[in-house]
């Protein structure tokens, strides 16, 4: 038995186009729906790139400015350095007032010093058998600009000291303290003579007598004129 189709062929057709719509629309719309998704992210990870960006950026600037600090900071310190290595080299190494003090300490009333004097010498070199002096006044020559500087490097200090005593035992006795000194050492009495001074009799009423016009007495007086020399014992020898 055959059925027979009431519809018309029109209708089908228009069925099937608006079922086609329906479709391409819904597709449309998902699409629509993903680029809007899509869309959304593709900012926000762009905006994340932006702001990691701009940290990077700030990070940058902070470490293009500790860089530099950090170059100044060595600059200086090389600076300070190569001061440091000149003072080193220039540096006497010794405590003046220590010694003197020492000196002072061992010195007896009856002894009057007139020179004391500290020379800077190099070290005896042994190969060649020479021993160069420089005075302690010209220890080193500093760099200025871009002249080469000369310094001494490791010296021992001799000192030569100067003076009259009452008695030639009395120098005797101060270079026995000066062999007992930590502070000192290689003491050698270089020589000690006999002399003559003139002492006034009334050194305190001098000035008065001078203006009353009085003559003032004198007398000869005997003592022993001495030099003395030594090193100054803050050295090792190997």
């Amino acid at each position: 038995m055959k059925e027979i189709d009431f519809l018309p062929e029109w209708y089908k057709s228009s069925r099937r186009r608006e079922f086609g719509y329906r479709t391409q629309y819904i597709a449309l719309a998902g699409i629509f729906v993903v680029m809007l998704v899509w869309n959304f992210t593709a900012a926000y990870s762009i905006s994340r790139v932006k702001a990691g960006i701009n940290r990077m950026s700030v990070s940058r600037t902070d470490a293009e400015s500790t860089s530099a600090k950090l170059a100044r900071v060595k600059k200086e310190v090389a600076s300070l350095r190569r001061k440091v290595e000149s003072i080193e080299k220039i540096e006497s190494k010794i405590d003046v007032a220590g010694v003197l003090a020492e000196m002072s300490f061992l010195i007896d009333e009856r002894i009057v010093l007139s020179k004391v004097q500290f020379i800077a010498e190099k070290f005896a070199d042994e190969q060649n058998g020479k021993s160069n002096i420089v005075s302690a006044v010209r220890l080193a020559e500093v760099k200025i600009g871009n002249k080469e500087a000369q310094s001494v490097g490791d010296v021992r200090f001799k000192i030569v000291i100067s003076g009259v005593a009452a008695d030639a035992s009395d120098v005797a006795a101060f270079v026995c303290e000066l062999e007992d000194s930590p502070y000192f050492c290689n003491v050698i009495p270089l020589f000690s003579r006999n002399k003559q001074i003139q002492r006034e009799t009334n050194p305190v009423m001098g000035d008065y007598n001078q203006k009353k016009g009085v003559s003032q007495t004198q007398e000869n007086l005997r003592v022993s004129e001495f030099e003395i020399s030594c090193y100054l014992a803050n050295y090792l020898e190997r």
